[in-house]
């Protein structure tokens, strides 16, 4: 049975960088608002990452509305700083945001909105999606195939060498997490990387280049790869199908490193072990799936997608449910969208569209 219904003006699911962001720009208006995340402590979603990784972006480049980040300008903050900078951020500007809150379900009830979670039930005349672009593991289904004494684990259960059993490993993507995770288990493990090379950024990130090239990028993302020009359009269905390039790991760091760098996709299982692409069968000990995820909106109940499973919307505003926005996208307004550094304007736009929303309710019901 329901506790007693918990009732807002606008509710917030997810208390990362975008739910905080938004969060922000509601205390402002002096806003009767909540930020339900369902983690423990505010930043776990970056605590609970791999042990070594780090953002590319410079710290001047990752600080929510209203704070910077704590970090010399072009240093590459850790996830644990991220992680930390969140949970004093929501502290120092009083969000009102409630952990351990796992949402079941987000339907629309007589008007309202209407969230459920286990035995908690809140209302709302609006409601920001903030959860980010991905969620659900994506891990082929020829995986429960494999001999169960191989050791395996996505990217999100990786955290450090230590996890895996002697012997090979494989790592299947190599975009980002999978170059990264791959050049470090390769300090203690025979290592081979499995996926089509997603290219790689002109420059190191944090070197003396970057420094001169990255204002430049930071404004081309954010002004020029936007969903409002043909360029920018048409980088969001490319990076969507291919991802981002390399970052932090450039294809001469895995040779150096003893990485088997193999160009082809691990498509099946023979004899309980991975089977490439060009027919080769690897015998390893440990497989790590770095396959990205699935959007993992499934607990929102409304005829509110399309056929790719992504929320139809523009700039974050679903059109078709009046008060129902998204923050945090991939590619929501712009490249940056989905950045520490950048939610906080499309955060921002959201608000503005909630404050619209409000005071168009408010005349009509005084007329």
């Amino acid at each position: 049975m329901n506790n007693q219904t918990l009732s807002y003006d606008t509710i917030i699911i997810g208390g990362g960088q975008a739910g905080l962001a938004t969060g922000y720009y509601l205390k402002r208006q002096q806003r009767d608002f909540v930020v339900l995340d369902a983690n423990q402590r505010t930043g776990d979603s970056w605590r609970n990452r791999w042990d070594s990784l780090r953002l590319f972006t410079p710290a001047r480049y990752n600080g929510l509305p209203g704070m910077p980040f704590p970090a010399p300008a072009h240093s590459l903050p850790s996830k644990d700083e991220v992680a930390d900078y969140l949970e004093v951020y929501a502290a120092r500007f009083v969000l009102p945001v409630r952990t351990g809150i796992t949402i079941n379900r987000l339907s629309k009830q007589g008007g309202r909105f209407v969230v459920e979670a286990g035995n908690l039930r809140f209302e709302a005349d609006s409601v920001v999606v903030a959860t980010g672009a991905y969620h659900i593991p994506r891990i082929p289904a020829f995986a429960s195939e494999l001999d169960p004494a191989i050791v395996q684990m996505h990217s999100s259960e990786y955290r450090r060498p230590s996890q895996l059993r002697e012997g090979g490993v494989l790592v299947v993507g190599a975009a980002n997490s999978g170059a990264e995770i791959a050049l470090e288990v390769s300090r203690t493990h025979q290592t081979w990387l499995s996926g089509r090379h997603p290219g790689s950024e002109p420059t190191r990130p944090g070197s003396a280049a970057d420094r001169l090239i990255t204002p430049l990028i930071w404004f081309v993302f954010s002004h020029v790869l936007t969903v409002n020009t043909p360029i920018g359009r048409k980088a969001a269905t490319q990076l969507r199908s291919h991802g981002l390039p390399l970052a932090q790991v450039r294809p001469d760091d895995l040779l150096a490193a003893g990485v088997e760098r193999i160009h082809t996709r691990t498509v099946r299982v023979r004899d309980r072990l991975p089977v490439l692409d060009d027919g080769r069968i690897l015998d390893v000990a440990n497989v790590i799936w770095c396959t990205g995820f699935s959007p993992g909106f499934e607990w929102i109940d409304l005829p509110i997608f399309g056929h790719d499973g992504e929320p139809i919307h523009e700039r974050g505003v679903v059109a078709s449910h009046s008060g129902l926005y998204f923050v945090g996208l991939f590619f929501q307004s712009a490249a940056i969208s989905s950045l520490v550094g950048g939610v906080g304007r499309d955060a921002e736009y959201i608000v503005q569209n909630i404050a619209r929303k409000t005071s168009d309710v408010a005349m009509r019901q005084a007329v």
